[in-house]
């Protein structure tokens, strides 16, 4: 795909026109990277813009103890970058991004975004949208840290992200929700002999959501 047809989409940049565009491309650049590539690591600071136009990435931080802890899933179609004061003239990553699946990244450059476009009221509520996103990704992870117990946990990744859970394995979902295998194992039944989940040949499916979603929600 070029690198046109590639902003043209992104959901994005639907309200720019073609001038815009041809604009936006003079400043832009694509790649395709593999799986497992590191894109940044935390409080790296960088002068690009970058979205996932295809693949999947992850957001992790490295604790005292070199342990790696998961934060959230990076979807196609969405941005990269950590935007947490606009006025400042580099991106400063808030965590380490590696690549889960081979992947295009859009990469813009950032103050030239800001000059072309922003300045110019132009992308602003989209860039609104997507610090929103980041943010309500944030609020889940605190929630799922540090108020969730295991049942709510579970339910909560089922509701939002069942493609996931049944895509990973048991011990990495373990893993992301710092939980003992033993202890989802018995969630995943509970549920199941309350008939909210029913699991064949290993994947979940969801009988009754809206049961799961007000046990994730409580």
């Amino acid at each position: 795909m070029s690198l046109k047809n590639t902003l043209n989409s992104l959901e994005f940049f639907k309200t720019l026109n073609e001038k815009d565009i041809d604009l936006l491309c003079s400043i832009s650049t694509i790649q395709s990277l593999n799986a497992n590539y590191i894109l940044h690591y935390e409080k790296q600071k960088s002068s690009s813009l970058l979205f996932l136009v295809e693949g999947l990435a992850k957001a992790y931080k490295i604790d005292k103890h070199s342990n790696e802890i998961f934060l959230y899933y990076i979807y196609e179609k969405s941005l990269l970058s950590d935007i947490t004061d606009i006025n400042n003239k580099d991106i400063t990553a808030y965590s380490n991004i590696e690549l889960v699946e081979n992947s295009t990244i859009l990469s813009i450059e950032y103050n030239q975004f800001k000059n072309l476009f922003l300045q110019k009221n132009l992308l602003c509520l989209e860039l609104l949208q997507e610090v929103a996103i980041k943010s309500q990704k944030l609020d889940s992870l605190v929630n799922r840290e540090f108020i969730f117990d295991a049942v709510q946990k579970v339910a909560q990744m089922l509701e939002s992200d069942l493609e996931m859970f049944n895509k990973l394995k048991r011990h990495d979902i373990s893993l992301i929700l710092h939980i003992q295998p033993a202890t989802l194992s018995r969630v995943l039944n509970r549920l199941k002999r309350n008939n909210i989940i029913d699991i064949i040949q290993g994947k979940v499916n969801i009988l009754n959501k809206d049961e799961l979603k007000e046990i994730g929600n409580d």
